[in-house]
C-alpha cells in the first residue's frame, strides 16, 4: 500500500486560470474543471531509490465557477502528481466520483507511466457500487512541465502549392537506415536530414502527424494482449506521446525540435487530433480522467450512459462549454507553443453535434455545421489562419457530411479515393472520375470554397496501402485478434491474378504500373493531394488494411514499419517527378474551379475528349464501356496567383485509361493545333519519356496535334503545349 500523508503543506487558494499545473515563481499553480465535485485533491507522488512510492495528498482549498484551484509552493518542473475527486455517486446523472480513482490532470502537459491492472482502474465493484481498489500505480502520472523551446516559423505555404503526406512517427523511420539506431521510430528520427531530404524530393510540403497526443492503449485492445497502434485512444490532450521519444522524459523538447526542424526545411506540420472520443470507453469502462471529474460535462450522456457516435464507447460532447474549452486549449497550446501549422480532425462530425434536434434516423443529435465548436474554431483568431482539415463523417449515417463544413474547412474527399481506385480496376464511369479530378465541384463548390477544400487522397493509414490495393481483392487482418472481422470489405481493390506477394515478372509489373496511374492522378488531380506515406517506397502491410495495433511489446522496426533497404528507387523517382510536374504547371492547380468560361483565347478553360479525340458525347459520360477519357485545360486564363506567367501560358492534356489496348487520338479544341510534349508516363518506371536505360537525359518526346498513342492496362498520360 502507498503511505499517503495530507499534512505536509497546506495551499493556498491562487488562480482559477489558467487549466492544469503552471509552474511559478515559489511553485505550482493548479486548476480543475470538477464543477460537481465535494473536494479535488492534487496528490504528490514520489518515488525512492527502491522503487517505493509516497503519496502527499493536498486538497485545492479554493472554487471558482465550477474549477477547483491552489497553489502549492515549493514544487516544480518535474514534479509528478496525480488528482483525487470527492463528490456523489450518481450513475443515473453519470457522475461517478471516486476518490480510490487516481486520475490523469485533462491539462497534463507531460505523462509518466503506462495503464497497469485494467480492474483497477474501473471506478465501481462487482456490485455496480463505487470501487475500493486504489489505482495509483496502475495510471500514468501527470507531470508538471513548462513551456518547450520557441519553435522556429512556419513556412506558410499557400494551398494551392501544398502536398501533403501522413505518416506514422514511429513506422516511418523505424527502419531508416540514416537515421540514427538509437534514434530511429522517434521524433527525432523524423526530423533527421535523411528523411527530411526524402521527403524534400518527392514534392512533399506538409507532413500530417499520425496522433502524437499521448495514447492509453483502450481496454478492448489490451484485453487481447494488444496496444493501439496508431494513436486514436487519446489519454491526454496536451502531452506529447511519450512512446515516441529518443529520451524518455524528453517528449516535450523533442516534439518541439521535430516541428522546429521541419520548418527549417520549408516543411509544415499537421497534427491528426482525435477530440470526438477518449480512451475511457463507455461507462462500463475505466476511470482514468475526465470521467471522475466531469462526466456530463466532458461527455454526451443519456440517462448517465454515454451515447456513441464514435464506434469507441463514448462521444465528446461538443457542446459543452467544459469540453470545448478545452478542445480550444489543446488546439491553441500546439498552435502557439509548438508553431503547429494545422490539424486534421478524426471523425470531425461529432464536433458539429448540437445538444438538441433529432436526426433523420430517430433520436440522434443532429449535425449543425454552425454548432459551438467548430464556430469557436472558426472565429479564433489563431486557429483561423491554421490549415483546418475533416475527416467529415462519424459512426453514424447522419454524419456523413462530405462538403458538409464551413468554407474554413478542408475535408477528406473518401469519394475521390473510391472513384479513382474503382475507374482503375475497371468500375466507376469517366463521368464519375471527370467529377473528382477536376475538384469535386458538385461537393465543394458552395459556400465560397474553393477546389483545395477537397483533400484529395488514394490511400490512408485506415486502409490498404497502394502497393496492397493492387496486390490483394479480399483484407487479411487475421493479426489483429478479431477473426478478421475489423477492417472494410469496400476496398475496390484487385490482385492482378494472384493474391499477395508473387516473382511472377508480368503480375509484378502489371502492379507497378497500376500503382503508378493510381499516384499520378491523385498528384495531377485539381485539390489538395494527400499521399500516404510509403507509398512512395513500395510499403506493403500485407493485405492488412485495418493496421491499427500490435502485439503488445512489439518493437517499432516490427510494428508496420515502412522496409527503407526494400524501397522501389524507381517508384521514389517516379513521385518526385509527378510532384515536380504539378509544381511547375500552376495550369494544373488553380483557385478557382473549372465553369466552361472562355478564356481571352476563346475557348473554354476546360473541355473533355475521348478516346477518338472529339469531345466527349453525352451518352459515353455514364457508359461502363468507356475506359478513357481526356482533360485539356487552356493555360491562357489560369486562375493561380502569384504564378510564373510563362509557365501559366501552356495547355495542358491529361489522359486517362483503364481498359485493354486502345488507340488515343490526342484531343482539343480545333484551334488547338500546337505540338505536345510528353512528360509523364506511368507505364514507364520512372514515368519520364526522355529518361535512357542509364538515367540520363534524352531528348522530348513531342507529339504533333491529333496524334495517336497506343495504351493498355492503367495509363496516365500528362501532356504539356510543346
Amino acid at each position: 500500500m502507498v503511505p499517503v500523508s495530507t499534512d505536509h503543506r497546506s495551499p493556498t487558494p491562487g488562480a482559477a486560470h489558467p487549466l492544469g499545473a503552471v509552474p511559478q515563481p515559489g511553485g505550482v499553480n493548479f486548476a480543475v474543471h470538477a464543477p460537481q465535485a465535494t473536494d479535488v485533491w492534487v496528490c504528490l507522488v514520489e518515488t525512492d531509490d527502491s522503487g517505493a512510492r509516497r503519496e502527499q495528498r493536498l486538497r485545492l482549498p479554493a472554487q471558482t465557477a465550477g474549477v477547483h484551484h491552489g497553489f502549492v509552493a515549493g514544487i516544480g518542473e518535474g514534479a509528478r502528481y496525480c488528482l483525487r475527486a470527492t463528490g456523489p455517486w450518481q450513475p443515473e446523472s453519470g457522475l461517478r466520483f471516486n476518490e480510490h480513482k487516481a486520475l490523469v490532470d485533462p491539462y497534463a502537459r507531460r505523462l509518466d507511466g503506462a495503464l497497469g491492472d485494467g480492474a483497477a482502474l474501473l471506478p465501481y465493484g462487482e456490485d455496480g457500487g463505487p470501487s475500493e481498489t486504489d489505482s495509483l500505480g496502475d495510471i500514468p502520472l501527470s507531470v508538471v512541465t513548462g513551456a518547450p523551446p520557441a519553435p522556429e516559423p512556419g513556412p506558410g505555404i499557400p494551398w494551392d502549392r501544398t502536398v501533403i503526406c501522413e505518416v506514422h512517427v514511429g513506422s516511418y523511420t523505424a527502419r531508416h537506415p540514416g537515421v540514427p539506431e538509437e534514434l530511429r521510430g522517434t521524433y527525432l528520427g523524423l526530423a533527421q536530414p535523411a528523411v527530411i531530404e526524402h521527403l524534400r524530393r518527392i514534392g512533399v510540403t506538409a507532413v500530417e502527424l499520425l496522433p502524437v497526443q499521448a495514447c492509453l492503449t483502450e481496454p478492448g485492445v489490451r484485453d487481447r494482449g494488444m496496444r493501439n497502434h496508431w494513436g486514436y485512444s487519446t489519454g491526454a490532450y496536451f502531452a506529447p506521446d511519450p512512446r515516441y521519444a529518443a529520451r524518455p522524459g524528453h517528449e516535450v523538447e523533442e516534439f518541439a525540435q521535430l516541428v522546429s526542424a521541419l520548418h527549417s526545411a520549408g516543411l509544415e506540420v499537421l497534427m491528426d487530433v482525435v477530440y470526438n472520443h477518449t480512451a475511457e470507453e463507455s461507462v462500463s469502462g475505466p476511470s482514468l480522467s475526465w470521467r471522475g471529474l466531469d462526466a456530463p460535462g466532458y461527455y454526451l450522456l443519456e440517462d448517465g450512459e454515454d451515447l456513441d457516435y464514435t464506434g469507441c464507447g463514448n462521444t465528446v460532447d461538443c457542446a459543452s462549454p467544459a469540453a470545448v474549452r478545452m478542445v480550444l486549449d489543446s488546439l491553441r497550446y500546439f498552435a502557439g507553443e509548438f508553431g503547429v501549422d494545422g490539424f486534421r480532425f478524426d471523425l470531425a462530425s461529432v464536433l458539429g453535434r448540437g445538444r438538441t434536434g433529432t436526426g433523420p434516423q430517430g433520436p440522434v443529435i443532429p449535425f449543425d455545421h454552425r454548432a459551438p465548436l467548430l464556430t469557436a474554431i472558426a472565429a479564433d483568431p489563431v486557429l483561423s489562419t491554421r490549415k483546418l482539415i475533416a475527416e467529415p463523417w462519424d459512426a453514424t449515417g447522419e454524419g456523413y457530411r462530405v462538403g458538409g463544413f464551413p468554407p474554413v474547412w478542408a475535408e477528406w474527399n473518401d469519394r475521390y479515393r473510391d472513384t479513382v481506385r474503382d475507374f482503375f480496376a475497371g468500375g466507376a464511369t469517366v463521368g464519375a472520375l471527370a467529377s473528382r479530378v477536376s475538384g469535386s465541384q458538385d461537393l465543394f463548390g458552395a459556400q465560397g470554397r474553393t477546389p483545395f477544400s477537397s483533400i484529395n487522397f488514394i490511400t490512408a493509414h485506415d486502409g490498404f496501402t497502394a502497393r496492397d490495393l493492387v496486390s490483394y481483392e479480399r483484407k487479411h487482418n487475421e493479426a489483429n485478434g478479431e477473426n478478421n472481422r475489423d477492417g472494410t470489405d469496400n476496398n475496390h481493390s484487385v490482385n492482378h491474378g494472384f493474391e499477395g506477394g508473387t516473382t511472377d515478372p508480368a503480375i509484378l509489373a502489371a502492379r507497378a504500373a497500376h500503382v503508378r496511374a493510381l499516384l499520378a492522378t491523385l498528384l495531377l488531380s485539381t485539390g489538395t493531394p494527400m499521399l500516404l506515406g510509403g507509398d512512395e517506397l513500395g510499403h506493403t502491410q500485407y493485405g492488412n488494411n485495418n493496421a491499427y495495433c500490435v502485439p503488445e511489446g512489439t518493437p517499432a522496426a516490427e510494428a508496420f514499419a515502412v522496409d527503407w533497404d526494400a524501397a522501389d528507387a524507381d517508384l521514389i523517382a517516379f513521385v518526385a517527378r509527378v510532384a515536380a510536374v504539378r509544381r511547375a504547371a500552376p495550369v494544373l492547380r488553380q483557385h478557382e474551379f473549372f465553369d466552361g468560361r472562355a478564356t481571352k483565347d476563346g475557348e473554354p478553360d476546360l473541355a473533355w475528349f475521348g478516346a477518338d479525340g472529339t469531345e466527349m458525347p453525352g451518352e459515353d459520360w455514364q457508359s461502363p464501356e468507356v475506359r478513357t477519357l481526356q482533360a485539356w485545360v487552356d493555360g491562357s486564363d489560369v486562375r493561380a496567383p502569384g504564378r510564373d506567367a510563362a509557365l501559366a501560358e501552356k495547355d495542358a492534356l491529361i489522359v486517362w485509361h483503364a481498359g485493354g489496348e486502345a488507340t488515343v487520338v490526342l484531343g482539343g479544341p480545333e484551334s488547338c493545333t500546337h505540338d505536345w510534349e510528353l512528360i509523364v508516363d506511368t507505364t514507364l518506371p520512372t514515368g519520364d519519356p526522355g529518361a535512357a536505360p542509364d538515367g540520363a537525359t534524352t531528348s522530348r518526346t513531342v507529339f504533333p496535334s491529333r496524334a495517336e498513342v497506343k495504351v493498355s492496362g492503367p495509363t496516365v498520360l500528362a501532356f504539356q503545349q510543346a
